[in-house]
């Protein structure tokens, strides 16, 4: 293919806090510029591939999966950790990539490197670029001249990777890179390798040169005058074809060759249709005749153990409900899924977990509630099972369960014995750049003293349920205009902000999510570890977790429950007999309590508005 160039070297924004173009931007450059397919190549992970994947089909665009990673040499290589950048081929790359990665997040925190008896185990179906310059693999020998270290590696390399390995060639204007040329030409003769042209591409246009700086330093805690920090060059954006084609005219293989490598790639990642591990334990029975079975059983003890008494024609109402609900959860395929549910709150209240009454539509399902899911009679309060499960609106059921704070992690435990430590993990989540933070720290980053620019934040309208962005606040409030036009430092800070605004800045653990997988989950989806959490997380939010097939279960720490707990134990010294499932739902003096407005304290009732809400009621 003529006139084109394949871009091999992206760094979106899930390179955290360094790459600052996003999927929509690359679909849309590649439809204007006659790009038929490019990579992802973000820094040590794979956070977006999924989501890169749908967008980029979505829009006619192949997708190529690849990281860039730092990798070492064997031991007796001197200086021997390097920059890498490696591509999936086909299913079995990919799949190779999803180890590596989550090897290199898991045990190193993404501040090391995949060691080369893990490249060497890793290597089928992946095709390895060298590196760039500054700090790449065979790059940065080339650079210092030292081609002892560029045979000894290139030589390990082709080893390993054979017609799969690329010697890497960068111009971004930078004097290395023409040191380092010449060797690394000489050494693609000498090994018979392929050259193929890059472009490191971190931004979108030179316009976001400067607003780039600003944002690495914001990651390492550094201003703008810092002598140690990381300089990349306006040649690190993401160039169209004419002009990589202009810029490699005397090597025109190494253009051709990034053809060459997106034709050699064939896959991409896909969703999956929802996949449940299988409920440990049953012999010679069915998950829905388990289910069927112990629903029926726990709705005898609950018309049993209620202070109520059931009258029969009562009991036939219940029992038609469960029969109903159980039709639809069993043609639906989620038996297992209650099962699951069922074992990991039947094991916390047999070891004195406090477990929450049960919130949100799943407290509509009578099979919940004869299960011990929730506690809330259905019936009863008149909540409705279509809510939760509905056959006309294909979805996951998801129950919100919340758990004793200081006893959550003993739970996620029992369900990690039961189905596998490496088939259970958390799901990731990412902090981004907005409006005020945005603001102070391209403030502190151009050294733009603290009061100045705390004076500005305050103008931004603080409203976390719908955060305010940059161009809004700018709408609202003709102080900040005011503000722009009062200098250039100023100026400068409001429109470095503005491109900055909204990118992912670091990642974290969602409060409540749990994946069950039915296989190690590195099989199926790239595995991140957050320092804070002693297990692992998905790479992916929980959107794409979900997508690519794993279910989500809820285990949220509630203080309340802790609080409770102790208070429970508390009153037990004093009557044995207190049971907080005895205290009524509907006493006159509670609610009397509350109707006042006076709820401070008191779970989910302490915020403004609802005391508001609760004042209003009263009148």
């Amino acid at each position: 293919m003529k006139n084109i160039f394949i871009h091999l070297r992206v760094h979106t924004n899930f390179s955290l806090a360094e790459g600052m173009l996003s999927f929509d931007y690359l679909s849309k450059f590649c439809r204007q510029n006659n790009q038929p397919a490019i990579a992802i190549t973000d820094t040590s992970n794979m956070f977006g591939v999924l989501e890169f994947s749908i967008n980029m089909v979505s829009k006619g665009i192949q997708p190529i999966i690849g990281m860039q990673v730092n990798i070492s040499g064997t031991e007796n290589l001197e200086n021997c950790v390097g920059e890498v950048v490696l591509i999936a081929k086909n299913e079995i790359g990919y799949k190779n990539l999803l180890v590596l990665t989550s090897e290199l997040s898991v045990n190193s925190n993404f501040d090391k490197f995949i060691s080369y008896e893990n490249l060497k185990h890793y290597k089928d179906g992946i095709i390895l670029l060298t590196g760039g310059i500054e700090n790449g693999f065979v790059g940065k020998p080339a650079s210092l001249g030292n081609l002892k270290l560029v045979n000894d590696r290139l030589k390990i390399l082709k080893d390993l990777f054979d017609d799969n390995l690329y010697i890497e060639l960068q111009r971004h204007g930078i004097k290395s890179q023409v040191n380092a040329e010449k060797i690394l030409l000489d050494s693609s003769h000498k090994f018979n390798l392929p050259l193929v042209a890059t472009n490191d591409c971190f931004f979108e246009n030179e316009n976001k040169f400067n607003a780039h700086q600003v944002l690495t330093c914001i990651d390492k805690g550094l201003t703008i005058s810092s002598n140690n920090r990381r300089l990349l060059t306006k040649e690190h954006y993401i160039k169209d074809s004419n002009k990589m084609i202009s810029l490699f005219k005397d090597i025109p293989e190494a253009v051709e060759n990034t053809v060459v490598i997106a034709q050699r790639c064939s896959f991409f990642a896909k969703t999956h249709e929802p996949i449940l591990p299988k409920f440990p334990g049953l012999q010679n029975v069915s998950e829905t005749e388990y289910l069927s079975n112990v629903s029926k059983e726990g709705l005898m003890k609950r018309f049993q153990v209620s202070n109520k008494k059931f009258t029969e024609k009562e009991k036939v109402i219940y029992e038609n409900r469960l029969l109903n609900e159980l039709n639809i959860i069993n043609k639906m395929g989620f038996a297992g899924y209650f099962l699951i549910v069922y074992d990991f709150i039947r094991w916390s209240k047999d070891n004195n977990i406090p477990v929450g009454p049960g919130r949100g539509s799943g407290a509509g399902s009578i099979v919940a509630w004869s299960l011990n899911i929730t506690d809330l009679d259905p019936i009863k309060w008149g909540l409705l099972f279509e809510r939760f499960l509905n056959p006309d609106r294909i979805s996951m059921p998801d129950f919100d369960i919340d758990f004793c704070q200081s006893k959550r992690d003993e739970v996620i435990r029992h369900v990690q014995n039961i189905y596998g430590n490496d088939r259970v993990a958390q799901i990731i989540t990412f902090g981004s750049l907005q409006a005020r933070g945005a603001l102070r720290d391209v403030g502190r980053v151009l050294e733009i003293p603290y009061g100045k620019v705390d004076e500005l934040c305050r103008l931004v309208p603080n409203n976390p349920a719908s955060p305010t962005t940059l161009k809004e606040a700018l709408d609202i409030e003709p102080k900040l205009s005011l503000a722009i036009q009062s200098g250039e430092e100023i100026s400068q800070l409001f429109e470095i902000s503005l491109k900055l605004e909204g990118l992912l800045k670091n990642a974290a653990t969602h409060a409540a999510g749990l994946v069950i997988g039915d296989k190690p989950l590195v099989e199926i989806i790239p595995l991140y570890k957050d320092p804070k959490s002693n297990i692992p997380s998905t790479q992916y939010n929980m959107k794409y977790t979900e997508l690519s097939g794993l279910v989500k279960f809820d285990f949220l720490g509630l203080k309340t429950l802790s609080i409770l707990d102790m208070a429970s134990s508390l009153l037990r010294e004093t009557d044995s007999s207190f049971k907080l499932e005895d205290i009524p739902l509907d006493d006159v003096n509670t609610y009397k309590e509350i109707s006042t407005g006076e709820t401070t304290g008191i779970f989910q009732l302490e915020s403004k508005g609802m005391r508001d809400v609760l004042s209003k009621l009263l009148k």
